[in-house]
């Protein structure tokens, strides 16, 4: 009985969370999915159209087009940031806190992670300025060292462009992953290091053999984030090239926010953004399940 009312004690603190959740996070969901069924300019009353805005959204190359920018933003935003951050972890735990102490190994994982922490406009304008045309600080290095011919309008030629958005997301989502695998280090048993060197083991074959399989949590953790960021991406495109040129860099959540803000198609936007929402709920179920099955065949 003391358990029930324990219990139910502790439930009470639950429903704070739970009233902010429906207010920020289901109602909007909701009203956005009725929304995507009607023709809206987001003044007046919403007209119900059926599956029209669907129907209009999977024939519309925009549409598709921001999809395939988004294969490669998941590339540079959550596959080759988790690949570099795995081997920097292991490098910094391994090698720089042994070898110079932990306090190096700290302030090279802070510094790695420091643009995770800076607002996102401000990061957003200073790479504007590193790669502007003119006065921009890479293709001014470029000139001082005699390789002028290797300057470009980084992110005003639709053929550099998404590139150029796609470098600079592997710089500001580089620390995430590296923070998470040191974290997941610390929890490693040394002696299993202490062993493979006692069995002549060497860097490669411990961080292959036994840093990677002992991480595996984290490195789900890491990838399942990382990918529903690169879906949801906007601030960073925003700030740098909205979308352009030419739609080079157009995204879905960019492209939602265009038909509800400056077209003033809410019911449109509506419908990107549910589908967008469902691919992401999709994914996270199935990168959770390959999770679950990893850890059931331990």
């Amino acid at each position: 009985m003391a358990t029930k009312t324990k219990s139910r004690g502790y439930a009470l603190y639950l429903i704070p969370g739970v009233l902010a959740s429906l207010a920020v996070i289901v109602v909007p969901l909701v009203m956005t999915v009725y929304v995507s069924f009607t023709k809206w300019t987001g003044v007046g009353s919403p007209r119900w159209v059926g599956f029209d805005n669907y129907t209009r959204l999977f024939s519309d190359t925009l549409f598709w087009q921001s999809f395939g920018h988004i294969g490669l933003l998941i590339l540079a935003m959550a596959v080759v940031p988790t690949l570099l951050g795995l081997v920097l972890a292991a490098v910094l735990f391994d090698y720089v806190a042994k070898h110079f102490g932990d306090r190096w190994a700290g302030a090279l994982r802070s510094g790695y992670y420091l643009p995770q922490v800076l607002p996102v406009a401000v990061t957003g304008i200073v790479w504007g300025w590193i790669l502007h045309p003119d006065y921009g600080a890479l293709n001014k290095i470029f000139e001082s060292i005699g390789l002028g011919g290797l300057t470009r309008n980084w992110l005003g030629d639709p053929d550099y462009a998404l590139y150029s958005v796609m470098a600079v997301m592997i710089w500001f989502q580089l620390g995430y992953p590296v923070v998470m695998f040191m974290s997941g280090l610390s929890r490693i048993n040394p002696e299993l290091y202490e062993a493979a060197d006692l069995d002549g083991a060497s860097w490669w074959q411990r961080f292959r053999k036994i840093t990677v399989y002992m991480i595996r949590p984290e490195f789900y953790v890491v990838l399942i984030t990382t990918t529903i960021a690169a879906l949801k991406i906007f601030g960073q495109v925003f700030v740098l090239t909205r979308g352009g040129p030419s739609n080079a860099t157009l995204v879905p959540s960019y492209f939602a926010y265009k038909n509800f803000f400056e077209k003033a198609q809410v019911g449109y936007g509506s419908a990107i953004s549910t589908v967008l929402t469902v691919l992401i709920v999709v994914l996270a179920f199935v990168f959770l399940r390959l999770q679950h099955r990893a850890e059931d065949a331990k």
